[in-house]
């Protein structure tokens, strides 16, 4: 079996002790789960839910069985948890079952958490119905192949985090799956570290015909949504509006791409979604957790939420026709060597601060992490978007710090990450002002 190999670490940082080796994602194993889930005639939420054959049932019944397999093929590592809550809105009046089936593989600590999801559900023009063929092949049949897929490779190995893969429904209602799931994480005490939203990343021709293969988008917040007035203020009076812990983990999986060979290269679309749209990460964001959508460089509306149909030689309608698996291989490669990074690393770190005003040096410090056996202290000039300095710092005494002598705070920002003994490092957190402790 061949393997690709990705660095640990990000650039200008000291290296790694062992890079980490993945066995890349099949092309042929990601259209067969395709084409089982378009098979389903319509995964639209309201659907039949009792059809072995067609529906969301179907789908959501499928789905479960997938992560049974890959769970049973390494030992029972991957269980199957599924939740469920009835929710009501303007697109189901009546109300609807929203039910998340999760595979679940344990890490070496329970509660920290890194999410990979996907919608699992369907629609055609009309979002009221629930009937007609609605195979969302893209939108997002493809997201979920690439969480199943996920499973199945990063199961065959052991990691300090426990990984969630999750498929949703309701999204096409209103995000509520991801809402059922946010809301869980929440109740159970998970710390998630890091979730990752795919959604529609199977193409390369978009609209009008053009093709662009070589990239994907991933989308991230800057200031946080969970921030209130109060927060924001200090996070802008501080210069991080580019550096929140959304972005920063857009910031690591943009070098993660980089060191992946023949892969795609990552658009760090600075918005939380698509202009005015939105995703499945977006309630994980609600509740302050670091999340993040990849979706493909080039859109096409002709096959987003459409009537099956042929019109003055458009083809309209979400099929596989309009797929390209090599190129969704490759963003499922990203997601691999991401989770395979932060679920080995230790968490980020919390509490950053830095002091040295009307000094030409600048005091860092923070909070240690557990598991961490030394911590990167990366630094940059203010006006430079990228880390371009990095120290390691022993992981030594319970109250971790470092001076950057001749590193003027006023005109430097300053993060640190966590790094394990196998050389993982965390997503790196941004330093604010010192706080009273």
């Amino acid at each position: 079996m061949s393997f690709f190999i990705i660095p640990l670490l990000l650039a200008a940082a000291p290296p790694a002790s062992a890079p980490v080796r993945l066995p890349p994602p099949s092309a042929t194993r990601l259209k067969a789960d395709v084409t089982t889930m378009v098979g389903f005639g319509t995964r639209h939420t309201a659907s039949v839910t009792t059809d072995p054959r067609r529906g969301i049932g179907a789908a959501r019944n499928w789905a479960a069985q997938r992560f049974m397999q890959i769970g049973a093929s390494c030992g029972g590592c991957v269980v199957v948890d599924r939740i469920a809550r009835t929710f009501t809105g303007p697109r189901a009046p009546t109300g609807v079952v929203v039910e998340d089936v999760l595979g679940i593989q344990r890490g070496r600590d329970p509660n920290r958490v890194v999410i990979v999801g996907a919608h699992i559900d369907s629609r055609v023009t009309d979002v009221m119905n629930v009937t007609s063929d609605a195979p969302g092949a893209n939108d997002n049949a493809s997201g979920v192949a690439l969480v199943l897929e996920a499973a199945r490779l990063l199961s065959q190995r052991t990691f300090d985090a426990t990984i969630v893969y999750a498929v949703f429904s309701g999204e096409e209602q209103g995000l509520w799956g991801a809402e059922l799931l946010a809301d869980t994480a929440k109740a159970r005490g998970w710390k998630v570290s890091a979730m990752l939203n795919n959604d529609i990343v199977g193409n390369t021709v978009g609209q009008g015909g053009v093709r662009i293969a070589d990239r994907v988008r991933v989308f991230s917040e800057g200031i946080r949504a969970s921030e209130d007035l109060v927060a924001q203020q200090g996070r802008r009076a501080e210069g991080g509006e580019d550096d929140g812990p959304s972005r920063a983990l857009a910031k690591a999986i943009d070098g993660i791409a980089g060191g992946i060979p023949g892969g795609l290269d990552v658009m760090l679309d600075r918005r939380p979604d698509r202009f005015g749209r939105g995703g499945d990460h977006e309630p994980f964001l609600k509740l302050g957790y670091p999340a993040v959508r990849f979706s493909v460089a080039a859109e096409n509306w002709d096959r987003q939420h459409q009537d099956l149909r042929t019109e003055k030689g458009v083809d309209y309608g979400d099929t596989i026709a309009g797929m390209d698996f090599p190129y969704l291989a490759k963003v499922t490669a990203i997601n691999l060597a991401t989770l395979a990074r932060i679920a080995d690393a230790p968490a980020a770190p919390e509490d950053v601060s830095i002091a040295g005003a009307l000094s030409r040096d600048t005091t860092v410090r923070w909070t240690p992490v557990s598991g961490a056996t030394a911590y990167r202290v990366r630094w940059r000039r203010n006006d430079a978007q990228d880390w371009t300095d990095a120290r390691d710092v022993p992981a030594t005494g319970p109250n971790p710090q470092t001076i950057l002598a001749q590193v003027p705070v006023d005109d430097t920002f300053v993060g640190v990450s966590a790094v394990s003994a196998n050389g993982a490092e965390s997503v790196v957190s941004f330093a604010g002002r010192e706080r009273r402790r």
